[in-house]
């Protein structure tokens, strides 16, 4: 690991040009970039420790949705009632994050801005293409955990489950830099290998992502999120789905729906198609198996990864009647 020195803003303007400078990195709750550091994947001069800057900080439900500071710990979310309640995909997101230890420390936007957990990107002695090499090497290599749907020319999966859950509910972030202040929607946030390989996200250089905001869930709205993992203790999701469904009462018509994947894809990967199956229809086990089955119908699997075709439909599917409250037989 690199000597680096740490400097600690005066506030968020600060903040901005102390990261806008080359060779300075965010601190935040640490988790991934003290990884990233001791496996040498970055090499800063500074870390600018953002954890005194209170408009970073809090929970905040309101009549006009929910405001969740960038630093806001994961067992915050997983535990606050308001989110319990009226987000419920989000609190569950949460709650599947790594450990209990872990989500005592991981935050809100370290989940969102985490680095892929591709083996070739987490190498030190691999100049994959994320790193600036010239190619991906889960194209020909190892490719058990990487993505079937919008991958090329790098294949990773992006890691957050929060991501996804947050997408579904409608979610915003609120992003202060040299330039000033912009919201931009979750699901536009996220950056496409087919853009930039080398990055995951719109931020740009001395970019703070200060807090994500949730509108208030439409009429008659409730959410789930599921994923499936090899392992119940620490691990990432192999697949992992995020529902948003808003119906009307008995006849259980689907008026609006947002289903996100998690870990199929370079970013949370919205299903439109999904979407369709079920918008407009009563909704049955018929018909959100049909959702799932169109959640995959442009999958291009890899060598090793084909099983994440047939476990996407199954999870899509159960995420969908969780979210409605139907029981399947």
């Amino acid at each position: 690991m690199n000597r680096f020195e740490v400097l600690t803003p005066a506030d968020l303007a600060h903040a901005a040009r102390l990261l806008a400078r080359q060779g300075h990195v965010a601190l935040a709750g640490g988790v991934d970039v003290i990884d990233l550091l001791k496996l040498g994947i970055i090499a800063p001069a500074t870390l600018v420790n953002l954890k005194n800057l209170p408009e970073l900080h809090g929970i905040e439900p309101g009549p006009r949705g929910l405001r969740l500071g960038a630093l806001t710990k994961l067992h915050e979310v997983a535990e606050h009632p308001f989110i319990r309640e009226h987000y419920t995909a989000v609190s569950d997101a949460a709650r599947e994050a790594a450990t209990p230890q872990i989500r005592n420390l991981a935050t809100v936007g370290g989940n969102l801005l985490q680095r892929p957990r591709c083996w070739y990107f987490r190498h030190p002695d691999v100049n994959c293409l994320k790193k600036g090499g010239d190619r991906c090497y889960a194209l020909t290599g190892l490719n058990r955990y990487h993505a079937i749907l919008g991958g090329g020319p790098s294949f990773i999966v992006h890691p957050s489950n929060l991501a996804p859950a947050l997408i579904a509910l409608g979610a915003s972030a609120r992003i202060v830099g040299p330039s000033g202040e912009r919201s931009v929607e979750l699901e536009k946030f996220f950056t496409l290998p087919s853009v930039d390989p080398k990055r995951e996200n719109d931020l740009k250089p001395g970019e703070v992502l200060v807090e994500v905001n949730l509108p208030p869930p439409p009429a008659g709205a409730k959410s789930a999120y599921l994923e499936a993992r090899e392992k119940q203790s620490f691990d990432w999701p192999l697949v992992g789905a995020a529902a948003m469904v808003a119906s009307d009462g008995a006849s259980r018509t689907v008026r609006d729906a947002r289903i996100v994947l998690c870990a199929v894809a370079p970013i949370p990967w919205r299903s439109p198609e999904a979407e369709k199956e079920i918008i407009g229809h009563p909704l049955d086990a018929e018909r959100a198996r049909a959702a799932g089955e169109a959640c995959v119908r442009g999958a291009h699997p890899l060598a090793d990864n084909a099983y994440k075709i047939a476990m996407t439909k199954v999870l899509a599917r159960r995420t969908i009647l969780k979210a409605a409250g139907i029981e399947e037989a």
